[in-house]
């Protein structure tokens, strides 16, 4: 069973990964709106590349005044017909991640720049989508939960504080734990290549207290100061960021190990 995080449009990577034969778990993330390294994603190819530019170094400073600034100054008046634009670039991204998956098998979980619905539109047969819901795949007890932390943006991908207690709880023990976001740790939030501290999540941290499942798997943070922690008996990885490094977790009766698709 293989775990992958931040596909941000990686469709011909990703299908790397389904030709290997496991089943799949994806953790969120699967289009990019913005690739913070070189600014190209759906900003770029609606509003340009410099504005793109602009648009992520305001993010890695966690300007997001700024951020609408920087978007209603290239945007003008128009907007409304921008965002219109930027979700067609999303469709088309969508399509094309998701039909890398095609003869695969698994489970998808959103991520913090995901839109479920749009998912659901086209995940094809042998993938399914969960968003708080509790999966048996090759003998282990999957818990999963999407979204990101809530943001001045109010993404349709981010998720309030409290539906995430909710959706956590409703889970029960399980043997790993399957989010996007990390738990609030500073090392798994810090990103060392932006200097800022991400938020983790206080209630993934109580949960994995609580029920200290074998693992906790999750993405969000590209380049952390930490990519393995351990809270008492649970063991937290982050994925990796998957545009850039192609990196995959594989789990299986021996215990987790890292791997890699070109």
């Amino acid at each position: 069973m293989l775990f992958v995080s931040d596909v941000h449009g990686a469709a011909a990577a990703l299908g790397r990964l389904v030709a290997l034969g496991d089943e799949i778990v994806v953790l969120g993330d699967l289009i990019n709106l913005t690739d913070y390294r070189t600014g190209e994603g759906a900003v770029a190819d609606v509003l340009g590349i410099d504005l793109a530019r602009i648009n992520a170094e305001a993010r890695a400073r966690g300007d997001y005044v700024g951020m609408r600034a920087a978007w209603i100054a290239a945007a003008g008046e128009d907007l409304d017909r921008v965002r219109e634009k930027i979700i067609e670039v999303y469709r088309r991204q969508y399509a094309e991640v998701i039909a890398s998956l095609e003869g695969g098998r698994g489970v998808v979980i959103h991520g913090n720049v995901d839109r479920p619905a749009m998912i659901l539109d086209v995940l094809p047969t042998g993938f399914r989508y969960v968003h708080g819901g509790v999966v048996e795949l090759e003998g282990w007890r999957l818990g999963l939960v999407g979204g990101g932390i809530p943001t001045p943006l109010r993404a349709e991908g981010e998720i309030p504080d409290e539906e995430m207690s909710a959706l956590l709880a409703g889970l029960g023990p399980v043997d790993v734990l399957c989010t996007h976001i990390p738990p609030a740790v500073r090392s798994l939030r810090r990103d060392v290549i932006t200097a800022r501290d991400e938020r983790g999540s206080v209630q993934i941290l109580e949960y994995i207290l609580e029920h200290q499942p074998r693992y906790h798997l999750y993405g969000d943070i590209h380049q952390p100061q930490a990519s393995t922690w351990r809270i008492g008996r649970t063991r937290c990885v982050n994925a990796g960021y998957f545009r850039a490094t192609g990196r995959y977790l594989r789990l299986d009766s021996s215990g987790l190990q890292t791997g890699t698709v070109g």
